[in-house]
């Protein structure tokens, strides 16, 4: 399998990069890890455990694992994955820069619409590919890592980016390329603007989502979200079955009635939270102003309100201050927010 392409470099070693790079190692592809050197430790302790709400557990032994806290590991790499939080790109893109080999092509596994702009600013152009993961990965300690939803991995087109969207695929993660990856960052965007919702609920997505209130706060970011994109005549690509422009009138629905209809939604573990819940827990920064506030921003760029989504942010940002989610109520939030939504 690893004839296809490379040696394969994961940058990043949390939640996304041990759960994609764990699955491409165990199907025989050569990979390199770096990490922070508590992650290394973990790892060359314990090894790679994936779960997966919907298949079997998959296992990398620790002796099997190339893990170093020094960036020079990817020195021979011809693929690097890029999957840190989107406030760590600037200084990976400096790390990267001086350390990629020639010919090499970095893919952007990151949440947010800006990174790939990011990092070809730094690196060029034609060595950036951006990606768009659908899944959450959440870690349970000692190199376990959950995988909590469905989805089908994205890349932007190239011949490289086919065989690697191959490889992926092999690997049990689905994945395909596509040539409107902007159009496709956007439809992920709106889905993420959940993230910051189960942080300030603190409950599983599957009982947040199906309880109206919290919809209902969801609906209203979303919608300013679309407002703005719609001002910007950026057309964002439907992520699963339900098209962008639809997605407030379904979480508006009743409890009865969306729960018969939005069974898609629902394709998840039953426990599974979102990533920015899982930061919160463990002590790390938020990508909030990546994801609500890319919204905030376009819309001050084109004239449209987002009042929900800045509430929101400012909420997030209380919340990572204290340390702990405040576990609001779906009615809590609708007051907090000023929703006009009924």
């Amino acid at each position: 399998m690893g004839a296809d392409i490379g040696p394969i470099g994961v940058f990043g070693a949390g939640a996304i990069g041990c759960y994609v790079g764990g699955m491409l190692k165990a199907a025989g592809a050569d990979v390199r890890f770096l990490g922070r050197e508590h992650a290394a430790d973990t790892i060359k302790k314990h090894g790679l455990t994936m779960t997966r709400y919907d298949g079997p557990e998959v296992v990398v032994k620790p002796e099997d694992i190339v893990i170093s806290a020094d960036p020079s590991i990817l020195s021979d790499c011809d693929v690097i994955l890029l999957c840190v939080k989107s406030q760590a790109t600037p200084e990976a893109a400096v790390d990267v820069a001086s350390r990629m080999k020639s010919g090499a092509r970095l893919i952007s596994l990151q949440n947010g619409v800006d990174n790939a702009a990011t990092l070809a600013d730094a690196l060029g152009s034609k060595r950036v590919f951006p990606g768009m993961v659908p899944f959450n990965v959440v870690s349970s300690g000692e190199g376990k890592f959950h995988r909590g939803t469905a989805g089908e991995l994205l890349i932007g087109d190239s011949e490289l980016t086919r065989k690697l969207a191959d490889l992926l695929t092999r690997a049990g993660i689905p994945a395909a390329t596509r040539s409107d990856m902007n159009e496709v960052l956007w439809g992920k965007l709106l889905l993420n603007l959940n993230n910051a919702l189960n942080v300030l609920s603190d409950v599983p997505l599957v009982e947040q989502l199906s309880n109206r209130a919290y919809r209902l706060v969801l609906a209203d970011m979303v919608s300013e979200a679309l407002s703005a994109v719609r001002r910007a005549r950026i057309r964002p690509a439907a992520i699963g079955k339900v098209r962008p422009w639809l997605i407030p009138l379904i979480l508006r629905l009743p409890d009865w009635l969306f729960l018969r209809v939005a069974q898609s939604m629902l394709a998840m573990d039953a426990k599974a939270r979102s990533s920015m819940w899982d930061d919160l827990k463990n002590g790390r920064q938020p990508e909030i102003d990546f994801l609500n506030g890319a919204v905030v921003r376009l819309a001050g760029e084109v004239g449209t309100p987002a009042p929900v989504n800045r509430k929101v942010i400012a909420l997030v940002h209380e919340a990572f201050k204290s340390g702990h989610s405040p576990g609001f109520s779906g009615d809590e939030l609708l007051r907090l927010v000023g929703s006009k939504t009924v």
